[in-house]
């Protein structure tokens, strides 16, 4: 079948300017909204996670440019055990004119990507969460009017989130720490990648393990759950583990006097972060959270190729 528009899969996937331009174009929609250019447009949402912010966004986004959802459960599908994936992605390649994927495994996304013939997006999977980090970064440029200068530290385990976080802050030349103890930082390949981006945006990336370290002078603080989903069994440990790398109110303070806090919610608080961060006047999580449905918004316009 022959490919109808772009996948969305991982920020590592993408040329090095287009987060960059998903961002502004979000930030434009936000502003002016679309006037029903996906009408006559159906997307599925094919959930393996249960989801608030990812359901809601996509939803209401595909709404407000005219199309329509349509959300498949778990239950419903079974992707690899009722079906295999690549069954389900070509029954609904016929039905849809895209596909919003939220997996537990990155390879169950590259499979829908490569068998559906539409428009495949990642809205969540173990490598990457490149959803989230389109909206983060809208977040940062809203405050901040842009990224030159601005330092980003993020603070916890290398996960999804981290991996899309450091790869489009590099891809856009925005300055960012990473802190995560040992043995729990990015992938290598991630690492690499960052590096590459950033030598062509000048932005300053470093992979540390001090978290005093990475937040020192930062215009941003961001941290994420210590244990995900699907890696339940490993909470007691990772809470162990974790423990000197909690977002209080004295790690704020060594941060830059103008900084904020960010967390991609579902936040543990008292685990990750203390209350009176995440509730207090420096938080910016709920604009981060609003700004899911305008950087979906631009995303779900790309890969249908109507920016």
């Amino acid at each position: 079948m022959v490919l109808m528009g772009r996948h969305f899969l991982a920020i590592l996937d993408t040329p090095v300017d287009l987060p960059g331009f998903l961002i502004q174009k979000a930030a434009d929609l936000k502003k002016r909204p679309a006037d029903a250019p996906l009408a006559g447009r159906t997307l599925a949402l094919l959930f393996e996670k249960p989801s608030l912010r990812t359901r809601v966004s996509f939803d209401v986004g595909m709404a407000q440019l005219g199309g329509r959802v349509i959300y498949l459960s778990p239950q419903e599908v079974g992707l690899g055990q009722r079906e295999p994936v690549e069954d389900v992605a070509r029954v609904l390649g016929r039905y849809v004119d895209a596909i919003t994927a939220r997996t537990f495994r990155h390879e169950t996304v590259v499979q829908l990507a490569s068998w559906a013939g539409v428009p495949v997006i990642n809205a969540l999977s173990d490598f990457e969460h490149p959803c989230q980090a389109i909206a983060d970064l809208l977040t940062i440029h809203e405050r901040f009017g842009g990224f030159r200068g601005i330092t980003l530290a993020y603070i916890g385990d290398g996960n999804n989130v981290a991996n899309s976080l450091v790869l489009a802050a590099a891809s856009v030349g925005l300055n960012i720490r990473l802190a995560s103890p040992p043995g729990y930082e990015v992938p290598d390949q991630v690492k690499q990648a960052a590096l590459g981006r950033a030598k062509m945006t000048g932005a300053d990336v470093k992979f540390l393990n001090d978290p005093w370290e990475a937040v020192r002078g930062a215009n941003v603080v961001y941290t994420d759950v210590w244990t995900s989903m699907g890696q339940e069994a490993e909470a007691e440990v990772r809470r162990q583990v974790f423990a000197n790398y909690r977002v209080t109110a004295e790690l704020m303070a060594a941060a830059a006097p103008d900084a904020v806090f960010m967390h991609d919610l579902p936040a543990h608080r008292g685990e990750e972060v203390d209350p009176d961060v995440i509730d207090g006047p420096r938080s910016v999580v709920f604009d981060q959270a609003e700004n899911r449905l305008h950087g979906q918004k631009a995303i779900l316009l790309w890969v249908f190729d109507r920016l």
